[in-house]
């Protein structure tokens, strides 16, 4: 049976259940395949989504803008000096009237506060886009991948090599929700928040698989389905990138480590990508890589969201 979703926020995986997770990633299965049909979809005709950003963006910006189009309506850009956040109007008045333009609100920011202020505020649903604590949409979409390439979710090893970041946050949630096991290796002072690896094992209990957090990179990756990392330094830290550079470094997925994981190991990157930091270029261009696949995936899980929501 269908879950009415109409008027949900989404801010975090960890708000979804698992059956809304699924019917994401089922909704968003079937608009790939129609999108592949060329079959018009105006599920959304006359909607239009503000669009939120105080960071730079390629992929978020246009698969959202892309997805808002193909399903028959609009979006509008509101980049950082179009309306500076908290700086020349207060957060819950932009989140207020905004509601009375749009019909739901996308924001990508720095501060997560931010994230739960426009939601606290705002009627229409608001969708993170990613803040410095989670990127949720990305999840979803790496998820889409996974299960394309795999053909199921549960009973699946994922490997995450590298900073204890939003992205890591938001794997922990979305993989134990669908019966995967994750095991993060970061270096110690890294490692992903204690109150969300908690959060994540409560969940992981229920549906029967592990977290495992430790600092061995190459006892991470063996016998790993899916090997994922993410850059060393985030937007935000710039100032941290020699040091975090020296720390990382055995972090690296490169082909000694990729040999350790299974024959018929993902590689998984949510980009951009330092190539020849986190990443070697035989690695992300080699034949395990399906990052542009997942790249692609942001939009067709975006647009189930988007339907789904709005």
């Amino acid at each position: 049976m269908a879950i009415n979703m109409k008027g949900k926020n989404l801010i975090s995986i960890n708000d979804l259940s698992k059956e809304e997770v699924a019917q994401i990633l089922e909704t968003a299965e079937i608009m790939k395949l129609r999108h592949y049909s060329h079959e018009e979809q105006p599920l959304l005709k006359g909607k239009v989504l503000g669009m939120i950003f105080q960071k730079p963006s390629l992929r978020t910006r246009v698969s959202f803008e892309a997805g808002m189009i193909q399903l028959g309506g609009a979006a509008i850009y509101l980049g950082p000096e179009d309306i500076k956040l908290g700086q020349r109007e207060a957060t819950k008045d932009i989140a207020q009237v905004l509601s009375r333009y749009v019909d739901g609100i996308m924001a990508r920011t720095f501060s997560h506060e931010i994230i739960l202020e426009l939601a606290n505020y705002s009627s229409v649903p608001v969708i993170n886009g990613l803040s410095d604590l989670l990127h949720p949409c990305q999840i979803l979409g790496d998820l889409l991948t996974i299960k394309e390439k795999k053909g199921r979710l549960s009973n699946l090893k994922l490997a995450y090599l590298g900073d204890g970041n939003n992205v890591a946050h938001s794997l922990l949630f979305g993989v134990v929700k669908v019966g995967m096991d994750i095991v993060l290796a970061t270096p110690s002072n890294y490692e992903p928040k204690s109150e969300i690896v908690e959060q994540a094992k409560k969940d992981a209990k229920k549906m029967g698989s592990r977290v495992e957090i430790i600092h061995n990179p190459l006892e991470a990756a063996d016998k790993a389905d899916i090997i994922y990392t993410d850059v060393w330094t985030s937007m935000g830290f710039e100032k941290e990138r020699d040091i975090r550079k020296n720390v990382f470094r055995p972090y690296q997925i490169n082909q000694d480590l990729v040999n350790r994981a299974k024959d018929d190991v993902l590689i998984l990157h949510c980009l951009p990508a330092h190539r020849g930091e986190e990443i070697t270029d035989e690695v992300i261009d080699g034949p395990h890589s399906v990052v542009i696949d997942q790249a692609e995936n942001r939009l067709h899980a975006q647009k189930a969201i988007l339907a789904l929501l709005l």
